[in-house]
Parts: C-alpha cells; sequence; structure tokens
C-alpha cells in the first residue's frame, strides 16, 4: 500500500507555464482523502513552489530548493539544510571570476548581480521577483542560503560548469542540474532523495510504502528512493531505462493518469 505520494513539478505535475490541470489537482485530492501523504519536489525555491502546492488544495509538505528545505503550506519547517556562510562567499568569488551569471536565495528571496536576460527569464517561468544587489551583496547575502544557482546558455556549457565547480570545491557541495541551462548549488549529500528518506522517516513510512513520479535527471534520486518509480511520457531516456512504471505526456495529464492506474486503482 503506497502511503507517500513525491511528485516533481515542472514536466510532471504541470505544464511548465502553465497552471495545474483539474484532473491532476482531483487526483491529488483523491489520494490525501484516502489517507495519503502527497509531497511535490522540486528545485524551485519555496516562494515559487507555494502557489503550486496551494492550488492543490491541501497542506501537502514541499520539497524545495532540490530537496534542502522541505516545508509545509502553512509554513512548518520540517528540514532545512543551508549552505555554509564562508562557502557561500567562495563560491560567489569564483562565479563573479569566471564571468558566470549566478543567483542567491538568502531567506527565501531571489538576489542577483545585476538585472538580465537571464535573471529575467528566470523571474517569469517562476513568476517571482529578485532583487539587483551586485556582486559585492551577493557576497553579504549568506543568511539561510539553501542553494546558488548559474544559468548558461545551454546543455554544453552546464556541462562545463558542473565539472568545474566539483573541481573547485570537491565535497563541500552537491552539484545538480533539474534543466539544460541550470547549474545548481547545495550542501553535500543534499538531495530530492535524501529529502524523501526524511520526510518518510518522520512519517513512519518503509521505503515499499513510497512511489515517486518525475521526468528529468534531477529527479533520478528521488525515483530511486522510493520502492515504486513512474517516469512521465516526456521524460528523459535516462529517467524512463531507471523507473518500474512509464505513464503519459505531462501535457496529456500523464499524472492523474498514473494516480488512477497506479495508486487508487
Amino acid at each position: 500500500m503506497i502511503k507517500l505520494f513525491v511528485s516533481d513539478i515542472d514536466g510532471t505535475l504541470l505544464v511548465p507555464g502553465k497552471e495545474i490541470s483539474a484532473k491532476n489537482i482531483a487526483a491529488v485530492q483523491k489520494m490525501v482523502n484516502a489517507g495519503i501523504t502527497v509531497t511535490i519536489a522540486t528545485g524551485r525555491m519555496y516562494r515559487a513552489a507555494l502557489p503550486v502546492a496551494q492550488k492543490l488544495g491541501v497542506n501537502v509538505p514541499i520539497i524545495t530548493y532540490n530537496g534542502a528545505l522541505i516545508k509545509t503550506v502553512d509554513g512548518k519547517i520540517i528540514h532545512a539544510e543551508y549552505l555554509p556562510e564562508n562557502l557561500i562567499v567562495e563560491i560567489v568569488n569564483f562565479c563573479e571570476r569566471q564571468n558566470w551569471y549566478l543567483q542567491s536565495y538568502s531567506g527565501d528571496v531571489l538576489y542577483y548581480p545585476a538585472r538580465n536576460s537571464y535573471s529575467e527569464r528566470y523571474e517569469i517561468s517562476q513568476k517571482v521577483t529578485g532583487n539587483e544587489v551586485g556582486w559585492a551583496g551577493l557576497r553579504e547575502k549568506t543568511d539561510k542560503v539553501c542553494k546558488l544557482l548559474s544559468i548558461s546558455d545551454g546543455e554544453a556549457e552546464t556541462a562545463k560548469r558542473i565539472a568545474a565547480v566539483k573541481s573547485e570545491f570537491g565535497d563541500k557541495v552537491e552539484v545538480t542540474k533539474s534543466h539544460p541551462q541550470f547549474t545548481e548549488i547545495i550542501c553535500p549529500s543534499v538531495s530530492k532523495a535524501s529529502a524523501v528518506k526524511i520526510l518518510a522517516q518522520k512519517l513512519g513510512v518503509e521505503k515499499s510504502e513510497v512511489m515517486a513520479i518525475g521526468d528529468a535527471e534531477n529527479d533520478l534520486p528521488m525515483l530511486k528512493a522510493a520502492g515504486t518509480s513512474i517516469a512521465m511520457g516526456n521524460a528523459v531516456d535516462a529517467v524512463k531505462n531507471s523507473c518500474d512504471l512509464v505513464t503519459g505526456n505531462c501535457e496529456d495529464d500523464g499524472f492523474a493518469e498514473a494516480v488512477e492506474k497506479y495508486v487508487l486503482k
């Protein structure tokens, strides 16, 4: 029996840039009414994930910042892991030397050195507004930072940045990619998977009672941490090849299809 159901947001629960469909909302509410804890797990900041969770109409826990912060819709922090302040300064300095765009999330507020096309596209996609503070300002915004994010022009450049950050900082950080253009820097051993394990432990749920659904590479650890894993029809091949089950595409409410077929059956 499934007791904890974990879902990615973009490309899974909703089509990026669009609202959650009525079918997917109904599927979540059916699970909650059946006594299943539903959580959404995302690389998004809490502030950007919250409106999505609120539309579900239930007080679900939200796994945000790729696992660094678990917080309920009504604001209760279940778990948080913040980057050390001195390390943040080192990373900011490193990214400034590389001439990379970088943004920070101190206290769940978005900051970047200068407003540009990267920041503007990000703000539109996440429906949040950030603050231009300069590189010196970014070095000062070190309190309660769950994640730092560099945005590049494409997948090849992102791969180079991930390699460069790993080479420079080693096991001081975890580096992941939730989007072809995103280099995400979080605390070591933090992932959606670690957050799922922490939440399951707090709920007294066994791995066999956890089901997860996703579409992107950064969902893989989370999917592997679940007893049963579902790949979206639009998922990357690496996800499809690793999952137990495959459902329909995000645009065709594959999420709701999976819930009806594999959870509520």
